[in-house]
């Protein structure tokens, strides 16, 4: 896909689709359609939607999901098991499921197309509790009884003990809800109408709806919202088989 955006020939593109000739960068090579892309479609407001509805769900929801994961795995107090048990339920429905429901929802309050109607729902995410539950509970109690001799609250248990020692979880968290949220498709489809809150997955689909279809101006764009996933991953990546290392021993 990279190799076939820095192609500016594009009958050598569509030539090369069926061969091995499509992962070899030759003839005359360049970002014209990068440049085209950027000509064709606010592809810039495309990208900070993206980024500003990603960065906001997982920023709040590492700690939203954290905080409650803590409190069911460190805290005793009535109805946790209960919570535990529904949480964990919530985990296979699907979207899918629900988004009917929760689009008559939104309508209902005025937040389509809308920043918040991408953020909000999905911020707190029953997949994250239970990620960080598992990790948390793999902790020593010890560190918490240790605190609180010394007079910590468990809010500042939480802050300053559980989490600098849950950097692997919260990288795991951080990239795969980053993964989810960056390909989502069809809620953004269904909650926004125009180009000004609509996210870079929306906005590709646009772009090869069009005709007549440039191959090369596709594959670039296709680049462009691709390469925020390899980035975050490899920068995470550390981390994130660090906290698989992990949960493996423990089990």
């Amino acid at each position: 896909m990279f190799v076939s955006s820095i192609k500016n020939n594009e009958t050598q593109i569509i030539r090369d689709m069926s061969s091995i000739s499509a992962f070899i960068p030759y003839g005359e090579l360049g970002l014209k359609n990068y440049f085209d892309v950027f000509k064709q479609m606010p592809f810039g407001r495309f990208m900070f939607n993206s980024v500003f509805i990603v960065g906001s769900t997982v920023l709040t929801g590492l700690i939203l999901n954290s905080m409650i994961a803590y409190a069911l795995a460190r805290l005793r107090f009535r109805g946790r098991g209960f919570i535990l048990s529904f949480i964990i339920a919530l985990i296979i429905i699907p979207t899918e499921a629900v988004v009917i429901p929760l689009l008559l929802m939104v309508n209902r309050i005025g937040w389509l197309d809308s920043y918040q109607v991408q953020i909000v729902p999905f911020i707190v995410d029953a997949f994250s509790i239970f990620l960080f539950y598992q990790f948390f509970v793999g902790l020593p109690k010890s560190l918490d009884e240790a605190a609180k001799i010394d007079g910590a609250s468990p809010f500042q248990v939480y802050w300053k003990i559980i989490v600098p020692l849950s950097k692997p979880v919260f990288a795991t968290v951080a990239t795969l809800q980053f993964l989810f949220r960056w390909g989502d498709f069809l809620w953004p489809l269904m909650v926004t109408r125009g180009y000004e809150y609509r996210p870079l997955p929306v906005a590709i689909q646009q772009f090869f709806s069009q005709d007549p279809k440039v191959w090369g101006d596709i594959f670039a764009f296709a680049s462009m919202v691709t390469i925020p996933s390899l980035i975050i991953f490899l920068l995470f990546q550390k981390w994130f088989i660090h906290s698989v290392a992990s949960s493996g021993i423990k089990g």
